[in-house]
């Protein structure tokens, strides 16, 4: 199974340089990766460098805690779209929905959704500081907002994706969202068995590994 077009090629991390975004945009290129994922700082040149290929730039909203007003993530998210992203990867506020505040949380998502359109949605619901019941209930409310993905994990909490969750978040959205799954996902075989779970997309930093080990094995 050839897993190029189910990577998000990411780079995330604060200290990130320019010329490690120059450096993630060239390998995406090379292995045609579905999308990098950077801050939105990084947006625009991002844009520039893929502009002449099919990769997709997508970026965080919110990240990686989730906690600032809604307005912010709004602003954020429609500047990131301004600058050329094609995709936008927001956190839920966490508090919120471990308040049982779940009107807050559907207007914190829905208000982003509104805002961009047409540009699709995933949304970072953190699976390391949920419950059963809460991953089941944030899932419940990502549908009623009309998102367009259900995403794992920011990648900078407690732990990242679990097969476990991504099996309970596909048995609730079905075939009415679709799942991206990251944080800690390192290797092809543990890649194809996310897909196998039902996630639609990767959000990886070890894309490069994961191709070089698919050519190394053929």
């Amino acid at each position: 199974m050839t897993i190029n077009q189910f990577i998000d090629h990411t780079l995330l991390k604060p200290s990130t340089t320019e010329r490690q975004i120059i450096d993630l945009c060239n390998e995406a290129k090379k292995y045609e990766f579905y999308a990098v994922c950077v801050n939105s700082s990084y947006v625009a040149l991002a844009k520039q460098l893929l502009s002449k290929t099919s990769v997709k730039v997508a970026t965080v909203v919110g990240f990686p805690l989730g906690a600032m007003a809604t307005e912010a993530k709004v602003f954020e998210a429609k500047n990131a779209i301004n600058e050329g992203a094609d995709e936008i990867d927001m956190v839920i506020n966490i508090g919120f929905l471990r308040s049982k505040n779940y009107v807050a949380v559907f207007k914190d998502i829905s208000d982003v959704k509104n805002a961009i359109g047409k540009i699709p949605l995933k949304v970072i619901i953190e699976i390391s500081e949920l419950s059963k019941n809460e991953i089941v209930k944030i899932c419940e409310i990502c549908l009623d907002a009309k998102v367009d993905f259900i995403k794992t994990s920011t990648g900078f909490s407690k732990s990242g994706a679990t097969l476990t969750a991504v099996k309970i978040i596909k048995k609730i959205v079905r075939d009415q969202a679709k799942i991206k799954a990251s944080g800690g996902i390192k290797d092809r075989e543990t890649a194809l068995k996310y897909i196998d779970a039902g996630a639609d997309r990767i959000g990886t930093s070890s894309g490069v590994a994961m191709m070089t080990d698919k050519i190394a094995s053929a």
